[in-house]
């Protein structure tokens, strides 16, 4: 009985989709953080009697056919680009994006990585690093006797110093941006990997090629809604439920063909 593995697709998808919600909620307070939502497709069909078959007796076509759906399938976790709302930290190293791009980032194994994370931090060294110790690139160091630095919506990073009037210009931040941000690859620690879905990168300052602006003493906030994501998640239940019923019925039917005399 096909029902059987039917029903059992499609508990699996509905689980499937209880996963990508809880681990949005998870990440609600994630900075930066972009929900994601699970999509589906059905699977292939069994052609009982396919469309457009002649019928032997008098040689008319078949309009429909008999076409069996064999269940469903994922078929993507895309994430949803959205800009999260803004929180004000007053942070001298917290960024926040306000428009498209990420951070470009370097790994210790010296391939880049992109966030939009802009909680960044200063090593010990002075460079402008991330929560996790990776360099942001491009390299910028903040002198020991800097009182403070500044950072404008261009990104330029400004120091100032206390026998100087004026700040002195210690580097410029960059935005890299891509074709199909949803084609980036997830890495954990609010990172992401450059693939052939992405395209290669474009770097480029803050505001140039479509690229956004920086906003020094912000940090964007996870565009998870709370409120979206409870009701998908009952909706989940509801589904893995009815699957579930079908399933009972189809065992009470093989259950009545079994004990037919």
């Amino acid at each position: 009985m096909r029902a059987l593995k039917i029903a059992a697709t499609g508990m699996s998808a509905q689980q499937m989709r209880v996963e990508v919600i809880s681990n949005n909620l998870a990440n609600m307070n994630t900075t930066g953080y972009n929900a994601r939502r699970a999509e589906f497709a059905d699977l292939h069909y069994q052609q009982v009697t396919r469309a457009g078959t002649i019928n032997s007796a008098d040689g008319t076509v078949i309009p429909t056919g008999v076409q069996v759906g064999l269940g469903v399938r994922p078929s993507a976790v895309s994430v949803i680009l959205s800009q999260g709302s803004l929180s004000q930290t007053g942070g001298d190293l917290d960024l926040a994006i306000e428009g498209n791009g990420y951070l470009e980032v370097t790994l210790p194994s010296g391939l880049p990585a992109y966030t939009r994370d802009g909680a960044l931090k200063r090593s010990a060294d002075g460079l402008i690093v991330t929560s996790d110790g990776y360099p942001v690139a491009p390299d910028i160091t903040i002198p020991d006797d800097a009182r403070s630095i500044s950072i404008n919506a261009q990104g330029e990073v400004y120091g100032y110093f206390a026998d100087q009037v004026q700040p002195e210009r210690l580097g410029q931040l960059s935005l890299a941006g891509f074709s199909n941000e949803k084609g980036l690859e997830a890495m954990g620690s609010n990172l992401f990997l450059e693939t052939a879905a992405s395209g290669p990168s474009f770097v480029a300052a803050p505001g140039e090629d479509g690229l956004g602006t920086l906003r020094q003493g912000y940090l964007e906030d996870s565009s998870v809604d709370a409120v979206r994501e409870v009701t998908e998640l009952i909706e989940a239940q509801r589904g893995y439920e009815l699957n579930a019923k079908v399933i009972t019925a189809a065992d009470q039917m093989l259950s009545a063909t079994t004990q037919v005399r």
